[in-house]
Order: C-alpha cells, then sequence, then structure tokens
C-alpha cells in the first residue's frame, strides 16, 4: 500500500466517477429502443441493465489490457497524466448528456489520455499504431458493421411475419426485447467497464504499484463494474430520448434486431480487445434498423448531429486533457487542486442547466417537437 500516494488515490476516485458518467452516458445503448417500445418500463429497464453491467464486468479483460499497455507507453505515464485526461473525459461527458447527444464516451476517454500524455511525456509517450489498429479503425467499422446487420435482420423480419397478426408480432418481439437488451447490457459491461479497469491499472503500474503488463485486480474489477451500474440505473435519460426517439420511430421487431445486432458486434470486439464504442455501435444499429423497414422515417438531422459529436469527441478531449496536463505539469499540486476545482464547478453548472429543462422516466417517451405558433387571426371589433 506504500505505492498509493494521495495522487493515485485521486487519480483512482476520478477513474470511478468517469466510469459512473460512462454509465449513465450509455444507458441507451442497451435500453433506448426496449424503453421506446414499450418492452420494459423505463425503471425496470435501467435497473436490470446496471445489473447486468456488473456481471459483465467480470466477463473479460481483454480491453482493460489494451487500455493500460496498449496505445499509451506505460513507462512513461505518470498519475498526474491519467488525472489530466480523466478530467477531459468527464467533462466531455458531462457536454454531450446535457445536449442529449449520444456521443463516446470511449472515445472521451482515449482522447482525455492522448491529449494528457502527449503534453506530459511527448509524442513517444502515445503508441500511434495502437490507436489506429485498436481505436480509429473499429470506430470507421463497428457502426457500418453493426448498421449493415441490423437492416438485414430488421427487413428479414418482417418479410417473414408479413402475413402474421400485428399484435402478435408485436407481443412477441417485445418479450424478445427483453433477452437481447439484457445481452446488450452484458456486452456494455463487458467492454465498457473494462476501460476504466484499464485506467486504474495503469495508474497503479505508473505509481509502480503494480507490474508492467499487469491486468487488473480483482478489487478494480470489481468497483469498476459497481460504479457503472451505479451510472446506468442513474439513467442518462436526455441521451435515452434521442437514440428510442430522435433516430426513428422503433417497433419491437426493429429494437430486437438493433440490439441484436449490437450484442454480436459489442462482445466479439471484446473478445479481440478492441475498445469501440458501444455508443456509435448501438447507434448504427438503430440507424439500420430503421433503413430495414419499409416507410421507416429517419431523421438524418439528429443522425447528423451524431456524427459531428462523434467526429470531434476525440479532438475535443485530447484538447481539454492536454490543457489539464499543462496546467498539472507546471503546477504541481497546486496545479492539480486547481484542475480538480475547475472540474467540480464546471460540472455543477452543467447539472444545473440541465434542471432548467428536465427529462426523466416518466417523460423520457414523450414528443418533444417544437410547435410552431402561427399569428393570431385578425378579429373585427368595428361595430
Amino acid at each position: 500500500m506504500d505505492h498509493i500516494t494521495f495522487l493515485v488515490a485521486v487519480v483512482i476516485v476520478t477513474a470511478l466517477a468517469f466510469d459512473f458518467t460512462n454509465g449513465f452516458h450509455d444507458t441507451a445503448n442497451a435500453m433506448a429502443t426496449s424503453i421506446a417500445t414499450g418492452a420494459l418500463k423505463p425503471r425496470t429497464a435501467v435497473l436490470v441493465s446496471g445489473v447486468l453491467n456488473i456481471v459483465g464486468a467480470f466477463l473479460s479483460t481483454e480491453v482493460a489490457k489494451t487500455i493500460s499497455g496498449g496505445i499509451v507507453d506505460d513507462t512513461l505515464v505518470t498519475p498526474a497524466m491519467i488525472f489530466a485526461g480523466l478530467v477531459g473525459a468527464i467533462l466531455w461527458n458531462l457536454v454531450t448528456w446535457l445536449a442529449g447527444l449520444p456521443s463516446s464516451s470511449s472515445h472521451a476517454l482515449f482522447g482525455g489520455l492522448i491529449g494528457a500524455v502527449w503534453v506530459g511525456a511527448g509524442s513517444d509517450g502515445v503508441h500511434f499504431d495502437k490507436v489506429v489498429e485498436k481505436v480509429l479503425i473499429p470506430a470507421v467499422a463497428s457502426p457500418m458493421v453493426a448498421g449493415v446487420a441490423a437492416l438485414i435482420a430488421t427487413y428479414l423480419t418482417y418479410k417473414l411475419t408479413e402475413r402474421a397478426r400485428k399484435e402478435s408480432v408485436t407481443k412477441g418481439f417485445r418479450i424478445g426485447q427483453i433477452a437481447s437488451a439484457s445481452l446488450v447490457s452484458l456486452a456494455h459491461g463487458t467492454n465498457d467497464a473494462q476501460k476504466t479497469m484499464g485506467v486504474i491499472t495503469l495508474t497503479l503500474i505508473s505509481a509502480g504499484a503494480l507490474g508492467h503488463e499487469a491486468g487488473p485486480p480483482v478489487w478494480v474489477i470489481g468497483a469498476a463494474g459497481v460504479a457503472i451500474g451505479l451510472g446506468t440505473y442513474l439513467g442518462g435519460w436526455r441521451i435515452i430520448r434521442t437514440m428510442g426517439k430522435g433516430l426513428t420511430e422503433i417497433q419491437s421487431p426493429q429494437g430486437f434486431a438493433a440490439e441484436t445486432a449490437s450484442t454480436t458486434v459489442i462482445l466479439t470486439s471484446a473478445h479481440l480487445g478492441f475498445a469501440l464504442s458501444t455508443t456509435q455501435v448501438a447507434s448504427g444499429s438503430i440507424l439500420g434498423a430503421g433503413l430495414g423497414r419499409r416507410l421507416a422515417e429517419v431523421r438524418w438531422g439528429v443522425a447528423g448531429r451524431m456524427v459531428a459529436a462523434w467526429l470531434i469527441t476525440l479532438p475535443a478531449a485530447a484538447l481539454v486533457g492536454g490543457l489539464a496536463a499543462s496546467v498539472v505539469k507546471h503546477g504541481g499540486n497546486v496545479g492539480t487542486a486547481v484542475i480538480a476545482l475547475v472540474a467540480v464547478a464546471l460540472a455543477t453548472v452543467i447539472v444545473l442547466a440541465s434542471r432548467r429543462n428536465p427529462v426523466h422516466a416518466n417523460n423520457v417517451n414523450d414528443d418533444h417537437e417544437v410547435t410552431l405558433t402561427t399569428a393570431p387571426a385578425h378579429v373585427d371589433t368595428a361595430a
């Protein structure tokens, strides 16, 4: 325990705080379609998802190893750099949550770490070949693969059930959605909880508490799983509304197809150690499911804003992480304290701003369209 300094403890707590924001930011990945179709009640959905996120955290550690010893050089990284990177990731998660944009928590984390390590240790501290192989290529390929799979599955589903009674089809696929959404939650815990495990493991390696290329200890796995599970239960209702109602109107067969496609892609990638974005996978699946149903409306404006958020997430988080790392590097403990206070202040402002237009379990499925008010008709009051 001699290696667990005050700074290391602060970094671990900050990493778990990021994990918590990752949970409520990404609840929509697993449960948005099930909530939108009525397969699960909102509160039940987030409870099931939270529990299965915790279970999923114990299934694999391949992604955690990619984070702790893959994209950055663990011999050059310090706990202060990791702290700065986490600040960038947390703030980006909160900003996009406030806007209801399903951006990538994973890319926010990667961006924050890359920016902080680049500033703190130079370009040699970042393994750019691994970033391309393990982050950027999966970022492009995974939503496309999931979208195409969901499109084909949706088309075949409606084709095979076109002569069946609509009520029976809806009921059957709602039951199926309970299973498919649960599997997405399990896969999300397997993939996303590992990213925080990797960050904490990297911190312990940099502090000398673990050997190089070590895997995450059991207590790290458990803590990361519980943090993301609690965040998931809190429910990121703003993003759930965007993914469940904003992209396209989802029916239960589409929801089942989208969730099944997402699960397959996420679990396969977790097994291979690809630290992909579950948000991008789920969004691609929902978009594909929308395109797979004849006459379904796809809201391309919303899709365009999502893609724009995806493109700027990694560089934006890297910029914030780099700025924070610069302050920490030159300011030492005082700089670290300043960054922590600024981060808490900004987070507080964002949370207070969210209360001006609250989204919660009771109104997550409501229509939120702008109503244009026409000028009142002229009333002739002349006698």
